[in-house]
């Protein structure tokens, strides 16, 4: 059993849901935000409490991280993609890419660090993209993904010295609902192109995750661990 509270935003699917678990099975207390818990697969568990929220709702952030109380991990792990050119990208879905994708991770920081800095402590990992470093059709995805690495290093500039490590994986397409906006023939192209032939699993995302959150030495602060299996090499 472990002591430190663990919140995951977008732990109800994919990465998030595998790391939930992860987290669960290790006998972390789990607080998990989202919007939607049907078909939750911890509902059931003790150490989980799911929290339906919006992360839409910016400005509602404090009140919502008031209630959850202090954490210890913080998982920045919603994202959304729209897959839209970036010539008929309705202005409705700029705001809420950034809103979920930008300002409310830093939010949530923003929030959680108050009370780690309190303690002396903390660590916080961001779920970036490899889009955040190469680009994306996805004008607007991309560039959410890029603060997102921005955000990681800048945070680690400031909240360092205080004895906050917080890091960042930036990966390659993943074997989850994401992967459904991407083209087809996009996906081929990335199959041929790395090493082993397939897509990286979610809980291959999440192991890396849960070590930068708990076991990665204290000298690994600011940084953005690439998992893409070879397919962008810059």
């Amino acid at each position: 059993m472990h002591n430190e509270t663990v919140l995951i935003t977008g732990g109800n699917k994919g990465i998030g849901l595998a790391l939930a678990e992860k987290f669960q099975r290790a006998g972390y207390p789990v607080k998990v935000v989202a919007r939607d818990f049907r078909n939750f697969s911890l509902r059931d568990c003790d150490n989980v409490q799911a929290i339906p929220y919006d992360l839409r709702d910016v400005e509602g952030i404090p009140q919502l991280m008031a209630e959850i109380g202090p954490v210890d991990i913080l998982i920045n792990n919603a994202g959304i993609m729209h897959a839209l050119p970036f010539d008929n990208y309705p202005w409705q879905k700029m705001d809420e890419i950034l809103r979920i994708n930008i300002q409310s991770p830093v939010a949530l920081i923003r929030e959680a660090s108050a009370a780690m800095i309190a303690r002396g402590g903390g660590r916080i990992v961001n779920n970036a993209s490899i889009a955040g470093e190469i680009g994306h059709p996805d004008v607007w995805y991309g560039i959410t993904k890029a603060g997102l690495i921005n955000m990681t290093k800048s945070f680690a500039k400031i909240l360092g010295p205080k004895g906050i490590v917080i890091n960042a994986v930036a990966a390659g397409p993943v074997e989850t609902d994401m992967l459904a906006v991407i083209p087809e023939q996009r996906k081929k192209d990335i199959r041929k192109a790395v090493y082993t032939g397939r897509f990286a699993l979610a809980t291959e995302v999440a192991d890396a995750m849960y070590w930068l959150a708990t076991d990665c030495p204290e000298y690994i602060n600011g940084t953005c661990l690439d998992i893409n299996n070879g397919a962008f090499p810059r």
